[in-house]
């Protein structure tokens, strides 16, 4: 098959980002660094953005005010699962001792480990063991 004969590849989507409103973009940085333990990744002014570095996905801090003076938080489950490498109940210990709130602790269901954090403006992120 010669190289002008040869099937496109096949595009598809590759995860980047999942937006959070915060009140302050400054403090949730500080949280999700220095309390949660993500990595600052993206500094960009209005684009503040925490996660793995080297690896995908990212959560957008977005202030909502800064385009929308009377936007409101979001708080609640924002859907979002967080996978935490080592002993599940030893890091949840060590985020516990960080001064991370959570709003169900470390739990064995039926199905496995589980436990659900949340920041300074009541945005709830789900905690499972993983890699």
């Amino acid at each position: 098959m010669s190289p002008a004969a040869k099937p496109a590849a096949k595009s598809h989507p590759v995860f980047s980002s999942v937006a959070i409103v915060v009140s302050d973009r400054k403090k949730a940085v500080r949280w999700y660094t220095e309390a949660l333990g993500l990595d600052h990744v993206a500094d960009d002014d209005h684009w503040q953005a925490v996660g793995t570095k080297d690896r995908p996905g990212l959560l957008h801090l977005c202030q909502v005010t800064e385009y929308d003076p009377k936007g409101a938080l979001e708080p609640g489950n924002t859907g979002i699962c967080l996978h935490l490498s080592g002993d599940f109940v030893k890091s949840c210990s060590a985020l516990e001792a960080r001064g991370v709130k959570f709003s169900t602790p470390p739990t064995k269901f039926d199905w496995g480990w589980g436990a659900s954090v949340v920041d300074p403006d009541g945005n709830e992120i789900y905690l499972s063991p993983g890699a």
